[in-house]
């Protein structure tokens, strides 16, 4: 299953190099990183510009296991420059598993970007209330008013 590992990760770098042969106007130079021994493998997505510097874009952590049942394994995890968020991916070897089918989906999904995070998502929500409430002609504020008032408020307000 090791053996797995860099085979890999030469899969999803070809599929990137297919899928962008000519990032930012440079070219890919990823470096990479094999310990056989622990079933681990990282790959790191740089892109070198035309002016010569190297700018990093991202990585790709493998662990390659066997399961209790002896099935292979390969885990994998995706990370981009600039951002907090991951995504993790199980492979299993099952009758069937095209492992460069794989490896082009999982560089799909990270050539597409990072996921937006509930950060972002909640940062989006409050935003469009915002605009909402500041776009009405009337804005509504909620008015306190004593129980004893109650029944005047709601006649002054009809």
């Amino acid at each position: 299953m090791h053996s797995r590992l860099l085979s890999f990760l030469s899969d999803f770098e070809r599929a990137l190099l297919a899928d962008d042969p000519s990032p930012d106007e440079g070219s890919w130079q990823n470096e990479r990183a094999v310990n056989y021994r622990s079933g681990l493998a990282r790959v790191q997505l740089g892109v070198r510009q035309p002016d010569g510097v190297r700018k990093i874009r991202g990585n790709v952590l493998l662990q390659g296991f066997k399961l209790a049942d002896g099935a292979s394994c390969l885990k994998a995890q995706i990370g981009w420059t600039g951002s907090e968020s991951t995504a993790t991916h199980a492979i299993f070897s099952k009758p069937g598993c095209d492992w460069r089918s794989e490896a082009r989906r999982l560089a799909a999904q990270w050539m597409a970007g990072p996921p937006a995070s509930a950060a972002t998502v909640a940062a989006a929500a409050v935003a469009a209330v915002n605009t909402v409430n500041a776009t009405s002609a009337e804005p509504e504020v909620p008015v306190m008013v004593p129980a004893e008032q109650h029944e005047e408020a709601a006649v002054a307000v009809v």
